[in-house]
């Protein structure tokens, strides 16, 4: 997965032609809205991000994109009472069954709403798997804070309660909502910030997307790691290493190993499925980038990459296919851990 500076034409006529294939009625299905102040009720909703392009975009204080209306699932749990929230953020497939089923169903049941977002069939996208700069991944964080201060406007919603929840590319997007200049840059009205991050079989734990970890970099919000040990989209090692970093400069952080799953444990498909054109981060790539000057090193030497020299090191750190598959048991056990350590967080 690569975070590419911008769209090359031939991908805007893609987005153009799966717009079409979508149909304008679909994408103006939801009503729009500016805020949650009226006391909104479960639903979907249509709201205002933008297409933030590049990584130094999402770091600069008043840096935007294009604007376009994402949707959002929302779930509350029954009652009239202030509740916590979760953000859910899909992967590279797309918003999917267990985000509007699973998940929300067991969230609700503990009295956590939940808010889902489909962020790329507004964007006329079906899926990234296969080409990753269809939709920037900056955009994802810049969709993450959109949602977070439309969540907080709710008059249900415990504005400090609201956490984040990302599956594979969700998943970067959801630890790198915790970098603080990140943080920073949004602008959030009064130091909204998210309270938790929670990553489920989470990409960008190695390669470019890999941040160097020292203390300051990251939130102190408690984090929580989910991961299989037989995922080969993501694996395990480079996950759980950035993770124990992460720990060490000062974040508190858990992390679940799930014996014997697969990357995407949480989709209804129990089947095995190879997915040959996916590109694939090494485990042991050694990019990092320094969040405070954006320039990035080579883990092992220390030494700096820049232009010819960090085209190869990136080029050498991919490889094509992986394999994704559902597994029930792994579901069930992740489950229990995120309302565990909702529970924790969340004071309930």
């Amino acid at each position: 997965m690569r975070d590419r500076s911008q769209f090359s034409w031939m991908n805007l006529m893609r987005g153009a032609l799966a717009v079409c294939a979508l149909g304008l009625g679909h994408l103006q299905a939801q009503p729009v809205v500016t805020d949650f102040k009226a006391g909104q009720t479960s639903g979907e909703y249509a709201f205002t991000s933008h297409t933030t392009q590049t990584f130094p975009d999402l770091v600069k204080s008043g840096a935007s994109g294009d604007a376009v209306n994402i949707v959002g699932h929302l779930f509350l749990p029954k009652g009239d009472g202030k509740v916590p929230m979760v953000l859910l953020m899909h992967g590279s497939g797309g918003i999917y069954s267990a985000m509007l089923d699973f998940w929300p169903k067991l969230l609700n049941a503990e009295g956590i709403g939940v808010f889902a977002l489909d962020r790329f069939s507004p964007r006329g996208v079906t899926s990234t798997a296969e080409d990753q700069s269809l939709v920037p991944f900056a955009a994802d964080v810049t969709d993450a804070f959109a949602a977070l201060r439309l969540l907080a406007s709710h008059p249900r919603v415990d504005a400090n309660h609201i956490a984040i929840m990302g599956f594979s590319r969700g998943g970067i997007a959801a630890w790198r909502a915790a970098v603080e200049r990140i943080i920073a840059a949004q602008q959030m009205p009064d130091r909204l910030r998210f309270a938790a991050h929670i990553m489920m079989y989470s990409g960008g734990c190695s390669g470019g997307f890999r941040l160097i970890v020292k203390p300051g970099v990251f939130s102190k919000a408690p984090q929580l790691w989910v991961h299989g040990d037989a995922d080969d989209y993501c694996p395990i090692g480079a996950v759980r290493d950035y993770s124990q970093r992460i720990g060490a400069a000062g974040t508190p952080v858990e992390f679940v190993t799930l014996p014997g799953a697969y990357h995407k444990f949480d989709q209804d498909d129990q089947r095995h499925i190879n997915l040959p054109k996916v590109t694939r981060t090494l485990d042991d790539c050694p990019l990092e980038l320094d969040i405070d000057t954006l320039i990035t090193y080579d883990h092992s030497t220390g030494q700096r990459l820049t232009g010819p020299a960090y085209q190869k090191a990136l080029k050498e750190c991919g490889a094509l296919g992986a394999s994704v598959q559902g597994d029930k048991a792994a579901r069930k056990k992740a489950g229990e851990a995120t309302v565990a350590f909702l529970h924790k967080v969340f004071g309930m």
